[in-house]
């Protein structure tokens, strides 16, 4: 009997949550049927391996075992429907250890994270919770044939480096230190900059991009590093006008698009920025970032709006993005920081106990964040929100006198103490209003022209 090649199968185990967003896909997936009632069949019948998955592993090496199976496997298969550690992790080992032989696929409503979603996949439907034979066999059906056209393509290691693995040529290590020689000199330049003085930092912003032109940029790193130094010291139009002059490899990328959305709608235009970042959404996924952005441009036509029908429908908008964006990653605090406010605002039933919940949630991320020593600037600022959110006026007080000694630059305090003006607002106690009232009134002295 002949052996017949061997398919290792990557993909989360049992029932999971998908967070897919209510009309987009189920909220939940039991990817242990979704493998026995499509996927084994399919790698068995269909495209004629033997279909082994991680969980049929027994021995005690359960780590050796994977990693002998990724490298040795005629075929590996990862799912990439839900955003899992171990299958990302899986996928980097197959990529750099073997030429080709590596297939992504994904549900058609799935949102792939960071440079995966760039990345060719093979995709299916999966439109219920409840995988019936019908759907299993459209699975299969879809993935037949792009998993067979797929199988021989080289994996991103050896698109990146020719000849890898094994013969990489070696007169690239010469080329790539003169690379990074150049990273550790911009750098240089970027600290630098951060330590001149606030009242030159602007200046000095434009200098830097003045040094570094948009159409000689090269690396996307060091491109965001000068777009996020003229939003920080600079003006709003200069961010726009060094991203409109970027290579259009450099000024597509999501973050330049980010940030130029968010540029817009600090010049007024919020609907562009809006439609901007939906497009940004619809092409490469929702992410934490991108939510949040929304949810503020939608905060933002809710402070502006004129009647009350617009005010509603505003409000409702920022909430749907920012909770979206939260139950994406709940350690990432951007939309969560946002959420306690707007629930107060509207006052629906259960939004006093959504506004608790989230306000815990916020947090316990945050300082999590800070015990991890996470180089956010947004950290501070965040936890002088929450402490003002929760009315917890002696944190609050111990922070305030931190801003005051610290400078309300480094605290962004310029474009968080309207938040907090909300936040005083909101109290129903008359000694926290006073008290909160004191701490405000000592912030908003920073931030008058001296």
């Amino acid at each position: 009997m002949p052996i017949r090649p061997v398919c290792f199968m990557i993909m989360p185990y049992g029932v999971k949550d998908t967070g897919a967003k209510t009309g987009e896909g189920p909220p939940k997936v039991n990817f242990d049927v979704l493998w026995h009632k499509a996927l084994e069949p399919l790698i068995r019948d269909d495209l004629g391996y033997d279909p082994v998955r991680a969980d049929q592993d027994i021995g005690a090496l359960i780590i050796q075992e994977m990693l002998e199976r990724l490298y040795f496997a005629d075929l590996v298969i990862a799912d990439l429907s839900i955003p899992n550690g171990n299958v990302y992790y899986e996928v980097g080992i197959r990529h750099a250890s073997q030429r080709q032989g590596c297939v992504l696929i994904a549900s058609d409503w799935a949102r792939p994270l960071f440079d995966a979603a760039q990345m060719r996949r093979a995709a299916y439907p999966l439109p219920e919770e409840e995988i019936t034979d019908e759907i299993a066999g459209k699975i299969r059906a879809a993935l037949h044939i792009p998993i067979s056209s797929l199988v021989a393509g080289d994996s991103p290691m050896v698109q990146a480096l020719g000849g890898f693995p094994p013969s990489v040529d070696a007169t690239r290590a010469t080329s790539l230190k003169k690379v990074l020689e150049e990273m550790v000199s911009f750098q240089a330049q970027i600290a630098a900059l951060r330590d001149e003085p606030q009242t030159e930092r602007a200046s000095k912003a434009r200098e830097l991009a003045a040094r570094n032109p948009p159409r000689e940029m090269k690396f996307a790193s060091a491109a965001v590093e000068v777009v996020l130094a003229l939003r920080d010291y600079a003006d709003w139009r200069d961010v726009v006008a060094y991203i409109d002059g970027l290579a259009p490899n450099l000024r597509e990328l999501p973050a330049m698009q980010e940030q130029r959305a968010l540029a817009c709608s600090q010049e007024g235009d919020h609907q562009q920025a809006i439609a901007a970042l939906k497009a940004l959404v619809q092409l490469k996924g929702a992410t934490p970032e991108r939510c949040g952005l929304l949810g503020g441009r939608y905060k933002r036509l809710y402070q502006a709006a004129a009647t009350a029908g617009d005010r509603a429908s505003y409000l409702k908008q920022a909430i749907d993005w920012y909770e979206r964006g939260m139950m994406l990653d709940l350690n990432e605090y951007y939309c969560a920081s946002n959420l306690p406010r707007l629930y107060q605002t509207r006052g629906k039933p259960g939004d006093v106990d959504s506004a608790g919940n989230v306000q815990a949630l916020l947090v316990l991320a945050c300082e999590r964040a800070k015990a991890r020593n996470a180089a956010d600037e947004w950290l501070r600022p965040t936890l002088l929100g929450a402490a003002f959110d929760v009315g917890n006026l002696e944190k609050a007080s111990q922070l305030t006198d931190e801003v005051i000694e610290e400078g309300a630059q480094r605290w962004k305090l310029a474009s968080t103490i309207a938040d907090l003006r909300v936040s005083v607002s909101q109290l129903h106690d008359p000694d926290k209003k006073l008290g909160f009232g004191q701490l405000l009134a000592r912030l908003e002295a920073l931030l008058e022209p001296s």
